[in-house]
């Protein structure tokens, strides 16, 4: 496939200094260091707030055609938006924003342990029905508790859908599958910030029948008159159940793409509040990047607090300085992208963590995923502690405050202008590390100066990246030779 096609988006020591000088000093030969801007840090956390939602714009694009050559394709850009650029905020203060992003994150964790575990143990897809089969072939209703209060959905791209094409904001997910949009006449809708889309309007709108591999490729689905009907279920009370269809996608003021097979959700409950709905990037055969045959695919994640932009790309070549590391695959369950971790270090120092913690089994338990849709990294609880232990260990002059939230690990860094802390850092099972910056795994969880260490344990035996470990870092998915690579700066 030709290279152009799309382009889519140790201890610390606090030296005896002048009260004036409000910074943290740790000598070099402690260990590994990171700096950390307390003070730019903070003054995001006040900018967030005011943030003004980007305008809604609609723009001309050219056809193509899935059966036609890809290589054809000339190159395309999609931009990549943070949550809080597309959707004014209603909280108050930062701590409730950060608070309702956490409540948002348990449960799509809960959402993925939950799926996995039904994987591992032989829930097969013809075993799966939906919620009430005998209202979603009648009415698309399904009695599932809501989950407005906890859903996901933390980074936004802007894609048209029809032809015409109705632009709208779409959240993007490695860890699905499924595409779908909200779709009139609409029996439950949550908020977005464009028109719901209407399928009477598109000239390219077309039902998919039963016997079809695409719907036959969907975990759960039902025929009514012929068609075919589709629900997916998120496990944290989200949903979005209607007709499976295909439609043209157009990516963001670039070519459109037909024959996409979509969900066109008449029901539809969830925190995607903005979005429109959803575009898969995960590794099953519904996926965006499956059904366009991708090679590669690459995104950048900005800071969620501002309102810059970054890309996602298609079949573009991974960057030559990529940090890289194997891309692994689960016989149970393909929707999911591992990576081959082999440890993790703070200050530069191995942790005495059993390489067994982090590796992917035969029987498709345990293992580390990368995903955008989470936001804090989870380990095993064993990992985690060894990690949390290190890094206490590291930072015992910083002052300590109060565990907020899913986090243990705080600190009042109010009086600080700067602090320098141990270096964090993942080891990849093919030799090389990844360093993250301070600001990736020291975060401000209010505007008071209240920082916590980023990362969180789990019982569960996945581990996974997080996307506030990935910010500011081009993370690569080369399909073709299985390797992911993590490019710092590079947005």
């Amino acid at each position: 496939m030709a290279k152009n096609g799309f382009h889519l988006l140790c201890i610390l020591f606090t030296l005896s200094l002048p009260s004036t000088l409000s910074r943290s000093y740790l000598p070099t030969s402690i260990g590994e260091i990171s700096e950390l801007d307390v003070s730019a840090s903070i003054q995001k956390t006040l900018d967030v707030l005011s943030l003004t939602p980007r305008p809604l714009q609609s723009q001309m694009v050219s056809s193509f055609d899935l059966s036609s050559s890809l290589s054809s394709f000339s190159p395309l850009t999609l931009q990549l938006h943070s949550r809080a650029s597309v959707h004014k905020s209603s909280h108050q203060d930062y701590e409730s924003v950060m608070l309702a992003r956490l409540a948002r994150d348990s449960a799509r964790v809960e959402s993925i342990q939950t799926r996995l575990d039904l994987a591992v143990n032989g829930v097969r897809k013809a075993d799966l029905k939906p919620v009430n089969t005998e209202l979603a072939a009648a009415d698309l209703e399904v009695p599932v508790i809501s989950g407005t209060s906890q859903g996901s959905g933390e980074y936004f791209c802007r894609v048209g859908i029809g032809r015409p094409a109705s632009q709208v904001y779409m959240v993007l997910d490695t860890g699905s599958d499924v595409n779908w949009v909200q779709c009139a006449p609409c029996g439950d809708c949550y908020q977005q910030a464009d028109p719901i889309f209407e399928p009477t309007s598109s000239s390219s709108y077309s039902p998919l029948t039963c016997d079809t591999h695409q719907c036959k490729s969907l975990d759960v689905s039902e025929c009514r008159n012929g068609t075919c009907l589709y629900e997916v279920s998120y496990g944290d009370g989200s949903y979005t159940v209607g007709d499976f269809v295909t439609e043209t996608v157009t990516l963001e003021g670039s070519t459109a793409v037909q024959n996409i097979a979509i969900g066109c959700g008449h029901n539809n409950e969830g925190l995607f509040v903005g979005a429109a709905g959803l575009i898969g990037l995960g590794g099953g055969a519904l996926s965006f990047p499956s059904q366009i045959n991708a090679t590669s695919y690459s995104y950048c994640l900005v800071d969620r607090d501002s309102d810059s932009a970054s890309t996602l790309e298609f079949n573009s070549p991974m960057p030559h300085d990529a940090i890289t590391a194997p891309l692994l695959r689960s016989s149970k369950l393909d929707t999911f992208y591992y990576v081959g971790l082999r440890g993790m270090s703070v200050a530069g120092q191995l942790l005495h963590i059993p390489s067994s913690v982090f590796k992917l089994t035969g029987d498709g338990n345990a293992g580390v995923i990368v995903d955008s849709g989470t936001a804090v990294t989870r380990l095993q609880t064993e990992a985690y502690n060894e990690l949390r232990d290190a890094f206490v260990k590291g930072t015992k002059e910083l002052p300590s405050a109060a565990g907020v939230a899913l986090f243990d690990t705080c600190y009042n860094l109010s009086q600080k202008k700067s602090v320098q802390v141990p270096t964090v850092a993942f080891h990849f099972s093919n030799g090389q590390k990844l360093d993250l910056p301070a600001k990736n795994y020291l975060i401000p969880v209010d505007s008071s100066g209240t920082f916590c260490f980023a990362f969180a344990p789990t019982s569960s035996s996945l581990s996974i990246v997080g996307n506030v470990q990935q910010q500011g870092t081009r993370v690569s998915y080369d399909l073709q030779n299985s390797l992911i690579g993590f490019s710092p700066n590079k947005c």
